[in-house]
């Protein structure tokens, strides 16, 4: 029997990411190779005539999957019936602009498509925020759309866990599928904690601690560190364009383990809403180590903390009070 269709929203459609992510989404990369999709993309006024381009080349490469494309500027519409909402579009920051003006222009951007979402979106809506700064928007997404659960509302580490994942499994010279159990701690800014401490490595013997195949504590706690937090900009500097191709492939992940779960022992990194676990303030949307099942994240609880890793916890968690600040100052 074949299965009722999603409806996926995409904002920002039309842009790097949203054209990266569509035709994954179209082609099963989100939901699984048996579930039809009906896309809704949104982007602003000046894109419209973009994103009927998008739109005419989904239906050009005549995905079995994709069962309908509506491609609007009218934010009602395009949130309407929404099953999945993946927050793509937001305001970049420019040169010489503050980091309060984009703060303001995103809190203007995410409050009115909150408001859409509250009211149009189904009850049970699951979103995910991609546009930076990835937390905060999710955050004042949440404050304005109270109806949908707050552990409905997340934002994207997963590029950021991919990208962990890569640098590891280059720097052993093994299958990046052979590692797991990486953790971003924080914020999906240069502040973030990428965690190997309680990551493996799976070999003809097992599985063994990454930290000990490395055995190179020095390079894990600053080049590796390092290499992950600033890998956007090395991206900007060598394309000459922000992460597009990894950031809508990681948004496909994150959908994907959240609604059809995580793999038996293995965990994945989540922006969602803290609930004080490992001593970070709730109130906060923070990057954790968690597990899906039936559609639901849990924290993954009970990991022991080194003193090099709660230092490190703690500043990301104390740039994220300071966005939350910032954010709650323009809302004024």
């Amino acid at each position: 029997m074949s299965k009722n269709a999603v409806r996926v929203l995409v904002t920002g459609a039309a842009g790097q990411i949203g054209y990266a992510l569509v035709p994954m989404v179209a082609r099963g990369a989100m939901l699984g190779p048996d579930q039809p999709v009906i896309l809704h993309m949104l982007d602003i006024e000046p894109a419209a005539e973009a994103l009927n381009g998008v739109k005419m080349e989904l239906i050009d490469a005549a995905f079995p999957l994709l069962k309908d494309v509506i491609a609007t500027t009218d934010v009602v519409e395009a949130c309407t019936g929404v099953d999945i909402a993946v927050m793509v579009g937001g305001f970049p920051r420019k040169e010489g602009m503050e980091r309060k003006d984009v703060m303001s222009k995103n809190v203007s951007i995410y409050k009115a498509q909150a408001s859409a979402l509250e009211k149009h979106a189904n009850t049970d809506c699951k979103v995910l925020v991609v546009a930076n700064p990835a937390n905060t928007n999710a955050l004042i997404l949440k404050e304005f759309a109270p109806s949908i659960p707050e552990k409905n509302i997340t934002c994207l580490t997963r590029l950021d866990h991919n990208r962990a994942l890569g640098q590891i499994s280059e720097r052993l010279d093994i299958q990046v599928s052979d590692v797991k159990n990486v953790i971003i701690w924080g914020n999906h800014s240069s502040t973030q904690y990428p965690d190997v401490s309680h990551a493996t490595v799976t070999s003809s013997d097992g599985q063994n601690p990454a930290r000990e195949l490395i055995a190179d504590d020095q390079w894990l706690r600053t080049e590796f560190i390092k290499t992950v937090q600033q890998r956007g900009a090395a991206i900007i500097k060598a394309r000459k364009l922000s992460s597009a191709l990894s950031a809508a492939s990681s948004a496909c992940d994150h959908i994907r383990d959240w609604v059809l779960g995580t793999p038996k022992g293995t965990w994945v990194s989540m922006g969602v809403y803290s609930d004080g676990s490992y001593g970070i303030p709730s109130g906060l949307i923070y990057s954790f180590p968690v597990t899906c099942e039936k559609g639901e994240w849990s924290i993954v609880q009970g990991l022991k903390i080194d003193e090099f890793s709660r230092t490190k916890m703690d500043a990301t968690a104390n740039e994220l009070i300071e966005e939350k600040s910032l954010a709650y100052s323009c809302l004024n």
